[in-house]
């Protein structure tokens, strides 16, 4: 839970310890919880990374102290970035897809980064390759590539995972996250799986993105306007571990939307559709633990709400679903 109470040097020493809150269901046996992401600085689960891999990166020489971070980002890391960028003498640039939230972008720049937009039909993977040109055009320039570096996963093992387990003394039976590098979820499955291997891991996807073929299904993949997780393209998530992962839940865009909507009248949480995902997966999760379709070593869910919706409110994110942009 947050426990900064003295004055800190810097905003970096804000981010993490996060409150973790119940989630309202109709069981009387199974609790669900949320980790709130959205009160980092950055406003998402994202600075835990940008803070953590850059850090390490400049310990190990990875990148000179004045070098230029480059960054390929739905916009959430890119924010982290930036912040974490700026405190410890960093240049930043994030490599955006156009389609993706303008607030986000502003919010880069307001940072201090540059944003260089990629095409939309070009997906993450455009972006990808355009952040690796412009690290071969700048001296003392790194791609952290939170899609593949390890130090995504191991910023969740080493903070989100200890604190959840922390909050609810070690009571963890499922962990349920959204997929978008994979990091929170490896992250948090990999620490809960050492406390109890009987730990039900779940990845939380929406529908029309393909990380079930990780498990052998024939899935197609379509358009969908849940920003911040799943995947077009498999090879590109190298952090997911299919050993780890007991089950893929699929969320529909007009249910993760249903949810978020419900989420603000009845709860007051003011989260976005990956929110919205994550809690109908960990509400479906904890049915299935109370109709005893689950065996877990606590009748507890655990998932992470890893953003707010003030980010997207000019995508019509509380509208009418057909008003509601991708």
């Amino acid at each position: 839970m947050t426990t900064h109470k003295e004055p800190l040097s810097s905003v970096l020493n804000t981010i993490g310890e996060t409150p973790l809150v119940a989630v309202h269901t109709d069981l009387s046996t199974v609790d669900v919880y949320a980790k709130l992401e959205s009160f980092n600085p950055g406003a998402s689960v994202k600075d835990r990374i940008g803070k953590y891999m850059l850090e390490r990166m400049l310990d190990r020489g990875d990148i000179d102290p004045g070098g230029t971070v480059i960054e390929p980002t739905a916009g959430n890391t890119g924010i982290g970035f930036a912040i974490a960028a700026q405190q410890l003498g960093l240049e930043a640039i994030c490599v955006v897809p156009e389609r993706f939230s303008r607030e986000k972008q502003q919010l880069m720049r307001a940072l201090g980064a540059e944003v260089v937009n990629t095409p939309t039909e070009a997906e993450m993977s455009g972006a990808v390759e355009r952040a690796h040109e412009l690290a071969a055009e700048i001296d003392n320039s790194v791609v952290p590539q939170q899609f593949s570096n390890p130090l995504n996963t191991e910023a969740h093992y080493t903070t989100t995972g200890p604190e959840i387990y922390e909050a609810l003394d070690g009571e963890v039976g499922a962990v349920v996250a959204g997929c978008g590098t994979a990091g929170t979820l490896i992250g948090i499955g990999r620490y809960a799986r050492e406390q109890n291997p009987d730990t039900h891991v779940c990845a939380v996807e929406p529908e029309g993105s393909v990380y079930a073929r990780f498990f052998g299904e024939e899935t197609d993949h379509e358009e969908y306007k849940t920003e911040g997780i799943g995947t077009s393209d498999p090879t590109t998530n190298e952090l997911f571990e299919p050993e780890l992962v007991d089950d893929v839940l699929q969320v529909s865009d007009r249910t993760a939307q249903a949810e978020l909507k419900r989420l603000a009248r009845e709860e007051g949480h003011l989260v976005a559709s990956s929110s919205g995902a994550a809690s109908v997966a960990a509400r479906r999760v904890a049915e299935r633990i109370n109709g005893g379709q689950l065996s877990v070593p606590h009748s507890t869910v655990v998932t992470v709400f890893p953003d707010s919706s003030d980010r997207y409110l000019s995508k019509g994110i509380y509208e009418e679903f057909e008003a509601w942009e991708g």
